[in-house]
């Protein structure tokens, strides 16, 4: 099995990788973890993750500026429908459009708009309100149970950092949610599909064995 991590200059892939294959190794799962850019193997590859770190309107312009690399996510993601992981931004850019700086089109594969986090009304200088960034450990709401979710314990705690969520036009694509003054979409699962706001490279146990869990994900 190859599993390819998508890299389009966003992201910290030397990490994401690092943690996908000490995932696979604890968790005896056999297969190669390629990070590559390269349309070819993304178009071939059994399983794909898509990192993101920044602004969606710069990831998406990043991704487009890799040649055939867009025709190759589709092919592989939706005409193959090969098991997708799409973290932080890489989760956003399966929206419909993302509102960061500009409108800027998605991937459409799941209907919403990524929209800025909203501060709480004392969160200036001396307040005890919810800063954006959102950035640090929150705790996980599982609402709607998945595969890529299971045996993360009672509390499973993961670490975040962003501005804006995607906000998904049908809350049964929800998994997940965090509580930061409001309730902001961690996780989202459709089909083949599935993202986290957070990052489970950064999240050391509760990263690791949703990492585990993807890879024997059979959706």
């Amino acid at each position: 099995m190859q599993t390819v991590i998508v890299d389009y200059g966003s992201g910290n892939l030397r990490s994401a990788a690092n943690a996908f294959e000490r995932a696979a190794a604890d968790s005896a799962v056999s297969t190669s973890i390629i990070v590559t850019s390269d349309a070819d193997l993304v178009s071939k590859a059994d399983r794909v993750v898509l990192p993101g770190v920044g602004a969606f309107a710069d990831c998406k312009a990043g991704l487009d500026a890799v040649p055939e690399l867009r025709a190759a996510l589709n092919h592989s993601v939706i005409t193959k429908a090969r098991p997708f992981f799409g973290i932080c931004v890489g989760m956003q850019l399966m929206a419909t459009k993302g509102l960061e700086h500009c409108e800027t089109s998605g991937f459409d594969w799941v209907s919403g708009t990524v929209e800025a986090l909203q501060p709480s009304i004392d969160a200036g200088p001396g307040g005890t309100g919810r800063r954006i960034p959102h950035m640090g450990w929150n705790e996980l709401n599982v609402t709607t149970p998945h595969p890529v979710l299971d045996g993360l314990g009672d509390s499973p705690f993961s670490y975040f950092v962003h501005s804006y969520q995607f906000v998904v036009d049908d809350p049964k694509m929800v998994c997940a949610t965090v509580d930061y003054g409001q309730t902001v979409t961690a996780a989202i699962g459709r089909g083949t599909l599935f993202g986290t706001q957070f990052h489970p490279e950064k999240s050391q146990g509760v990263g690791l064995k949703l990492i585990a869990n993807f890879l024997k994900w059979a959706p």
